[in-house]
C-alpha cells in the first residue's frame, strides 16, 4: 500500500513512518522541517520504500507527482506550545490551509485520510474525564488559540470533506505522547524533565504542579493511529492512556527512573494551562480493541535511556 505521512519528520511521524515502512508499506513523507528532524529522515532513507518530499503543505501538493496514494496521514503541525506560539498565524495556515490541500489530495485520488488531531480541542475541560461528545472548553484568542481553534477547525474540515465529497475519514484525537525521538528543545514536559535533571539543572513547573496529564508511550500511539485508519469509525476518536498523573508527581518519577536528584524551581502559572487532562477511552477500547501496553514508568525509562545517549553524542 502507499502511504503519505505529512509531517512525517516529527516526533510521532517518523515513528509512523518507521512502523509503516516495517510492516512493508511504500510511504511518502512530506515535511517542511520547520520542526521536523532532518536526521530522522536521514534514518528512515535506509528503507527502499521511502520517499521524502520537502514541501510546506501550506503549498497545494502535485497528486500527478505522488502516485496512486491509498492512504494519507495528516500530523503536520508544531505540536509543542513552545513552537506553535512561535508563528500563531503560521500554526493556523498548517491547521487549515494545509489540511485542505491535504483533504483535496485525498478527494482527487480517492485516499483514506486520518487527522491527527488533539485533546487540546477539549480546550481547559470543566468534565473529566473527557469523552468525545464533549464539546469543550476553549479560549478563542488566548495564547493557545492558534492550535487548540486551529486544529477544530481542521476537524469540522474533515467533517465537511465528508459530507460534501464522501472523503472517507478518520479523526484522533491524540492526548499527551512521549518516547525516544523527541527533541530536546521541543518544550513538552517529558523532554524538558529528562533533559534538565540529566543535565544537573533545575526543573520548572508552571503553578502548584498539580495539574494533570495522561502520558501515552509513542510505539503504543502508533499502533493505535494504524488501528484507527484500519477501521471504520469516521467520528473523532480519543487516543492515549488514562492513567492520570500531577506534573509534580511526573517529576519525580523522572527522578527515580534517572537515579538523581531533583531540583524544582516553581514559575507562573500558564495562560489556559488545562489543570485536568484525561481521556475517556471507551469507544476507542470498543471499537478498536487498544489499550496502552507500556507502563509510564518503563516508558520513562526508554526514553530517559535515548536522551541520555543523545547527550553523550552531544559532548563527545
Amino acid at each position: 500500500m502507499s502511504i503519505l505521512v505529512a509531517g512525517g519528520a516529527g516526533f510521532i511521524g517518523a515513528a509512523l513512518c518507521a512502523k509503516l515502512l516495517e510492516l512493508g508499506h511504500t510511504v511518502i513523507c512530506v515535511d517542511s522541517l520547520q520542526t521536523g528532524s532532518a536526521q530522522a529522515v536521514d534514518r528512515l532513507r535506509t528503507f527502499a520504500r521511502f520517499t521524502f518530499l520537502h514541501q510546506d503543505i501550506v503549498q497545494p501538493l502535485n497528486a500527478g507527482q505522488l502516485g496512486q496514494v491509498e492512504q494519507v496521514y495528516n500530523l503536520a503541525c508544531p505540536a509543542s506550545p513552545l513552537h506553535y506560539q512561535q508563528d500563531p498565524v503560521k500554526t493556523i495556515e498548517t491547521n487549515v490551509i494545509g489540511t485542505r490541500n491535504l483533504l483535496e489530495l485525498a478527494r482527487v485520488v480517492r485516499a483514506r485520510f486520518l487527522l491527527a488531531s488533539t485533546s487540546e480541542v477539549y480546550g481547559s475541560p470543566q468534565r473529566k474525564p473527557q469523552r468525545e461528545d464533549y464539546w469543550g472548553n476553549v479560549n478563542t484568542t488566548g495564547p493557545r488559540a492558534c492550535y487548540d481553534e486551529g486544529k477544530r477547525c481542521a476537524e469540522a474540515l474533515v467533517q465537511a470533506y465528508h459530507t460534501q465529497h464522501q472523503v472517507d475519514i478518520r479523526i484522533a484525537r491524540i492526548f499527551n505522547t512521549y518516547g525516544p525521538g523527541m527533541q530536546r528543545d521541543d518544550g513538552r514536559v517529558v523532554s524538558n524533565f529528562v533533559t534538565r535533571i540529566l543535565d544537573g539543572d533545575p526543573i520548572e513547573i508552571y503553578g502548584d504542579g498539580h495539574q494533570t496529564r495522561c502520558f501515552c508511550y509513542v510505539d503504543d500511539m502508533v499502533d493505535a493511529l494504524i488501528a484507527l485508519m484500519s477501521s471504520d469509525c469516521t467520528t473523532p476518536m480519543n487516543l492515549g492512556s488514562d492513567r492520570e498523573v500531577s506534573v509534580a508527581n511526573l517529576a519525580h518519577l523522572v527522578g527515580q527512573t534517572l537515579e538523581k536528584p531533583i531540583i524544582v524551581r516553581h514559575m507562573p502559572a500558564l495562560v489556559d494551562d488545562p489543570q485536568e487532562r484525561r481521556p475517556d477511552l471507551e469507544k476507542c477500547f470498543r471499537v478498536l480493541g487498544w489499550r496502552a501496553t507500556t507502563s509510564l514508568e518503563a516508558g520513562l525509562l526508554k526514553t530517559s535511556a535515548f536522551f541520555a545517549q543523545t547527550q553523550e553524542n552531544i559532548h563527545a
